[in-house]
């Protein structure tokens, strides 16, 4: 019966915790902040191994690409237009540039399912002789925000082959494209 207790007050401290943190978010705007939680929270579990902090774990990858996946795959719905303004952290430019924004969502759920793809490969050995391009796959790092087959904007760029890329190549297109997405579409939280 006190695990019980303990649980339903556990879920109870945890509900009341992300209704603080989303600022009173409803409906579509709490759904999205909801999914890019889960997504910062994979980031943050995933983060130190990929480090090398703490042991390499290719299920714990996988479970966080999966969170990657399920939060991308359907995140323009997620943005009606007129769904800015607080609570939501979006700026107005998501609908003023929205093949940006759309291009950046699609993006994120081709390099999550790569992630998952390259989660049995474990880390970057170092000093292996792989640069930065090399970890990031065939793609230069200017192509990989617009310009690549991957967005189908570009015929001469090659896929990019997750399945032979370490995970930390991979995870490192995963954050970088979070942050291209928030550097031109979030307002920074104070």
């Amino acid at each position: 019966m006190k695990s019980k207790l303990m649980i339903g007050l556990l879920a109870g401290t945890t509900m009341a915790a992300a209704a603080f943190a989303h600022g009173g978010a409803e409906g579509v705007v709490k759904e999205r902040m909801d999914g890019m939680m889960a997504m910062g929270q994979s980031v943050k579990e995933l983060a130190p191994m990929m480090r090398g902090e703490i042991t390499y774990d290719a299920e714990a990858v996988r479970t966080g690409a999966r969170v990657f996946v399920e939060h991308s795959e359907g995140m323009t719905e997620l943005f009606p237009e007129g769904s800015a303004g607080k609570p939501s952290e979006a700026k107005s430019e998501i609908w003023s540039d929205w093949e940006e924004f759309s291009a950046l969502a699609e993006q994120l759920k081709v390099v999550s399912e790569g992630l998952a793809e390259a989660a049995d490969n474990g880390l970057m050995a170092s000093g292996a002789g792989m640069d930065a391009g090399s970890m990031m796959g065939t793609q230069s790092p200017g192509s990989m925000m617009g310009a690549s087959s991957m967005m189908g904007t570009s015929s001469g760029s090659p896929m990019m082959d997750y399945a032979s890329m370490p995970a930390d190549g991979a995870f490192n297109m995963v954050t970088q494209t979070c942050s291209a997405c928030h550097a031109k579409f979030r307002y920074e939280a104070k």
